[in-house]
């Protein structure tokens, strides 16, 4: 504790007490007198700040941003629901913005569509905790494994005196996210654009392509209902109360006794508008399927070849990998060049298979029509070469039996169409939704930080000439 003696006996510190007090006094005393310039230097640079960031506003980009989440399955691992890989730039692609113009009955010509498509700009967000992670991971020497983001920042950055408006920035960006949405679900939600046109295609088709039409629709359906009950095994519509297994049960149904049962009259009777104009074009599609079948042959044999020397060489790297396992390494690697060739030949190898059985198949369905097709001309050609006999009373009843297949075909259809509206909304409700509202940067903003910034500089500028005793129409005291 000091002692007070000291001090008293010690002129030096208490000239040095003196000093400190007089200075301080002698600072408020400048800064005071000087309050009127540090109030004028801080108004002069809030209005030059003003002034030069409206300027700066007025000629730079300005930006109409929001968020948007994808939430449908596959997006964690990049890809789209049916595992074709999933771009950000899709969002921004050349149908969907052509759409979004439409939409907004804006200019929809080349030049703005592509203005509009180069000031788009999607990225992914990645949350602060995943961030975080990642850093930790570095900074432990290990490698973080790559971030597929499901929610991405939708920009459209344009010049402010560009012809569109905030508002108008606003509505466009809007519309380009739905007119993305609504290209996905068209896509990956909606059945099939086709679905359920087959009676459309009938109209102009002769009798005996009844078969060919109806058949192929058939099974364009039933292949759809597999790939739902792939998807949505356990799936049941809360309106029609079937699954897609039941759909799938009664397109069966449906082939077998609707269907059957017309087809058979049409090929009973040998039904034509004209037969010899069907014959021709059954001659037409015997060589179209014959060309067909041989490029499908030789595509099989390619790949046949392929596989054969893919076994050869997956033989040689198990050699490789079993030689190398018998030499002592001290220090081996986790994967060294013998295993991933390994893993390479063996993925080719698999990719191999599954294209030979795909190759066989479609030779097998090829001959199958084909087959189906020849039995077809050799029918129509007895009736060719036969008496001739009125078709008129068989028409009739053919068209009768096409009335009542059309009304089974329509309802069949109506069921998988209120199916898919429910599963569609059970499992892609939210599939792209946007998770932030649509901000346009405005001038208020800008200006106001820039004033304020201006407003700080001016006045400590004002607040340094004070303390040097620098008054502006004034002169410095000694």
């Amino acid at each position: 504790m000091p002692n007070p003696e000291d001090s008293r006996h010690n002129p030096s510190h208490q000239d040095s007490d003196q000093e400190e007090t007089v200075d301080l006094r002698d600072m408020g005393r400048r800064v005071g007198k000087g309050a009127g310039q540090i109030v004028g230097f801080a108004l002069v640079g809030l209005v030059i700040a003003a002034v030069v960031a409206l300027v700066a506003s007025l000629l730079l980009p300005v930006t109409t941003s929001t968020r948007v989440v994808l939430s449908f399955p596959g997006i964690v691992k990049g890809q789209y629901p049916d595992g074709s890989n999933f771009e950000p730039d899709d969002v921004g692609a050349p149908d969907v913005i052509a759409s979004a113009l439409q939409r907004e009955r804006l200019d929809t010509s080349s030049d703005f569509q592509a203005t509009i498509r180069a000031a788009l700009s999607i990225s992914g967000v990645m949350p602060a905790d995943v961030a975080k992670e990642r850093d930790r991971m570095r900074s432990l020497g290990q490698t973080p494994l790559p971030f597929i983001p499901d929610e991405y920042s939708v920009a459209l950055t344009l010049r402010r005196s560009f012809s569109l408006s905030a508002q108008q920035r606003a509505l466009l960006l809007d519309a380009i996210i739905t007119a993305y949405k609504e290209k996905f679900e068209r896509t990956y939600v909606d059945v099939p654009l086709g679905f359920g046109s087959a009676f459309n295609t009938l109209r102009d088709a002769d009798y005996f392509e009844y078969e060919m039409v109806l058949d192929r629709e058939v099974e364009s359906i039933a292949s759809f209902l597999r790939q739902r009950i792939a998807d949505a095994r356990n799936f049941r519509s809360a309106t029609t109360n079937l699954s897609f297994g039941d759909l799938l049960n009664q397109t069966d149904i449906f082939s077998q006794i609707s269907l059957n049962g017309t087809l058979g009259l049409i090929r009973q009777g040998g039904l034509s508008k004209d037969r010899r104009l069907a014959m021709i074009k059954m001659d037409y599609y015997l060589e179209t399927l014959k060309d067909k079948e041989w490029k499908a042959v030789e595509e099989e044999k390619t790949v046949d070849e392929l596989l054969a020397k893919a076994q050869e060489h997956a033989q040689g790297y198990v050699l490789g990998i079993k030689s190398q396992e018998a030499q002592p390494r001290s220090e081996a690697p986790l994967l060294d060049q013998g295993l991933i060739d390994s893993l390479l030949a063996n993925d080719s190898y698999n990719f191999l298979v599954r294209r030979a059985l795909d190759a066989g198949m479609q030779v097998k369905q090829i001959q199958a029509n084909e087959a189906q097709l020849l039995e077809r001309k050799k029918n129509m050609q007895a009736f060719i070469d036969g008496a001739q006999t009125d078709q008129s009373v068989l028409v009739g009843k053919v068209m009768e039996s096409m009335t009542g297949l059309k009304a089974d075909y329509d309802a069949l259809i109506d069921k998988i169409r209120l199916t898919q509206a429910d599963y569609a909304r059970q499992e892609f409700a939210n599939a792209i939704s946007v998770s932030d509202v649509i901000r346009t940067n405005g001038l208020a903003k800008p200006v106001a930080e820039a004033s304020v910034i201006g407003a700080f500089l001016g006045a400590a500028l004002g607040i340094g000439l004070s303390l040097l005793e620098v008054y502006v129409g004034g002169r410095r005291n000694s």
